[in-house]
């Protein structure tokens, strides 16, 4: 989506924010013991008072509100009996709509007792995300978010997963142009102002690849390597991108 007028980032902003504090809200909920059907309840109950719903249940008939992924999982992890545990990384994925428009954001957080590598991690996904942001700005080519983001993360002595990658979004929830986490040569199209992007770097502990489970939906890496996510909605801009999945 390329923002065109004063309504449409408006709308962009509201759904931006509900996103933002849905995952505050999880994160606040987040604890040894609680599971990951009880975490998507957490952001069900919050956006559906607020007039928004699951994005991937609209797109893709996805069986949980949210995405929830833990330690080996990547993305696209369905809620259910899983217990957290101390020292696990779980991963809150929440892309919603709110009339029209689309927002996505995720976070990985570590619990008490996560190794000092797994908080490295998370950490290093972090900082990916904001090399990859100060990347983003009009006339450059999208392949310059992913060199950004590919070599933040190897600077700090981890992997991206260079099967998945960040997207457009805004009306639906999966727009052009694809947005690689490495210097894909293929990325070549030119960013422009009002472009909406989901810029998502998704790094893990040594290199992998992804690994489809049984259930048909949750990605992991094929040899368990522990991931981080971090993830906004941002609209590229002239100067600083507004950031559209944060809380006022």
């Amino acid at each position: 989506m390329t923002i065109q007028s004063a309504t449409e980032l408006e709308g962009m902003r509201a759904i931006g924010r509900l996103v933002a504090e849905a995952l505050a809200v999880m994160e606040g909920a987040v604890k040894p013991g609680v599971t990951t059907a009880q975490l998507d309840d957490v952001a069900r109950v919050f956006l559906e008072a607020k007039g928004a719903r699951s994005a991937p249940q609209l797109t893709y008939g996805f069986p949980g509100f949210t995405c929830i992924s833990v330690n080996e999982e990547i993305v696209h992890g369905v809620p259910g009996a899983r217990v957290l545990h101390e020292g696990d990384l779980v991963t809150l994925d929440v892309t919603a709509e709110l009339k029209g428009f689309m927002a996505d954001a995720a976070r990985t957080v570590a619990l008490p007792g996560a190794s000092r590598e797994a908080q490295e991690l998370v950490a290093s996904a972090e900082r990916a995300y904001d090399a990859g942001v100060k990347a983003a700005r009009p006339g450059t080519r999208v392949r310059a978010i992913g060199r950004a983001i590919e070599q933040s993360v190897k600077h700090d002595g981890f992997s991206v997963m260079r099967e998945l990658c960040g997207h457009g979004i805004g009306r639906v929830l999966h727009e052009e142009p694809t947005v690689p986490n490495f210097d894909d040569p293929a990325a070549n199209s030119q960013l422009h102002q009002g472009l909406v992007l989901a810029v998502e770097p998704l790094v893990s502990m040594r290199p992998a690849r992804i690994f489809d489970e049984a259930d048909g939906w949750t990605i992991r890496t094929h040899n368990r390597a522990w991931s981080a996510h971090h993830e906004n909605t941002i609209v590229v801009m002239d100067g600083e991108p507004i950031v559209l999945t944060v809380a006022d």
